[in-house]
């Protein structure tokens, strides 16, 4: 993350870096990206030298004042890592940064043409120089529902095979084309783990910028069915009941969980565990 005046506040988690002091960095200007103006200035992010997979983390540590050195103790973390230390305002400008620059880097070349394209708008467009075609940030919409038995007293999670022993979450699933949000969350149940439900109640959103998802959450009665085989999405599903949720809903022990054989949840950053915290309270 990239600014003109240095670090922001004594109290923010990410360590902002004088754009002067790290702009050779960057492979070119194109690769800067313009997030906001604050009371200091311009912020930036720079997608510098990209990993295969994500972006370039932020500095993670104790912030210091305009034109301070970063600190000793600051941390490189992953983007998902950092997402459990930031707060809500500076969760959602790593989202936005990641996403941006995700985009960029899948949109070196014109779709229409295969001809370069040049960045512009402040990072927020990109132009081919050879047909003229503008393109723009993408949003996939994912649905993300939680599964309640509300006579039953119980959830339907799932679990994919690459989650920490374990680990289960909602199912979820990309909206087709001509497809409504309540026909996705149906189609996506159906198909993941066999059974039907009635009308989705929405419940909150949320950005996931790998690469460019909106996360839409829903909460969606079962109404009949047995658990059939899981595509090849899951490796499992099962209900859960309240009281196991509970419990599970107790331990923050997300990347390094505790040994036992208790349900584990998805991080407290994640729409999924939101989802799954709401059923428990209500």
């Amino acid at each position: 993350m990239l600014g003109d005046a240095g670090v922001r506040s004594s109290g923010s988690a990410l360590e902002y870096v004088p754009l002067d002091d790290v702009v050779e960095q960057a492979r070119r200007m194109d690769d800067l990206v313009l997030l906001g103006v604050d009371a200091h200035g311009p912020l930036y992010a720079v997608d510098e030298d990209p990993p295969p997979h994500g972006v370039r983390a932020p500095l993670v540590g104790a912030g210091g004042m305009r034109g301070e050195p970063a600190p000793e103790a600051a941390e490189r973390l992953g983007v998902r890592s950092a997402a459990q230390v930031l707060s809500q305002a500076e969760g959602g400008l790593v989202a936005y940064a990641t996403g941006l620059l995700n985009w960029h880097r899948a949109t070196r070349f014109c779709g229409v043409c295969g001809g370069a394209t040049t960045s512009g708008e402040g990072g927020t467009s990109r132009t081919c120089d050879v047909c003229g075609t503008g393109h723009h940030p993408r949003t996939d919409p994912v649905v993300i529902m939680l599964v309640a038995d509300e006579q039953g007293d119980r959830v339907l999670l799932g679990r994919q095979s690459a989650w920490p022993a374990r680990r289960y979450s909602t199912l979820a699933g990309f909206v087709s084309p001509g497809e409504s949000l309540e026909e996705a969350v149906a189609r996506e149940v159906l198909e993941e783990v066999g059974v039907l439900v009635g009308v989705p109640e929405y419940h909150s959103s949320q950005p996931w910028p790998f690469p460019c998802s909106l996360m839409l959450g829903f909460v969606v009665p079962y109404r009949s069915g047995d658990i059939g085989g899981t595509d090849d999405e899951l490796q499992d599903a099962r209900w859960f009941s309240r009281d196991e949720v509970r419990e599970a809903a107790l331990d923050d022990s997300w990347d390094h969980p505790p040994e036992g054989d208790g349900l584990l949840l998805p991080p407290r950053s994640a729409i999924a565990r939101r989802l799954i915290e709401s059923w428990v309270e209500r």
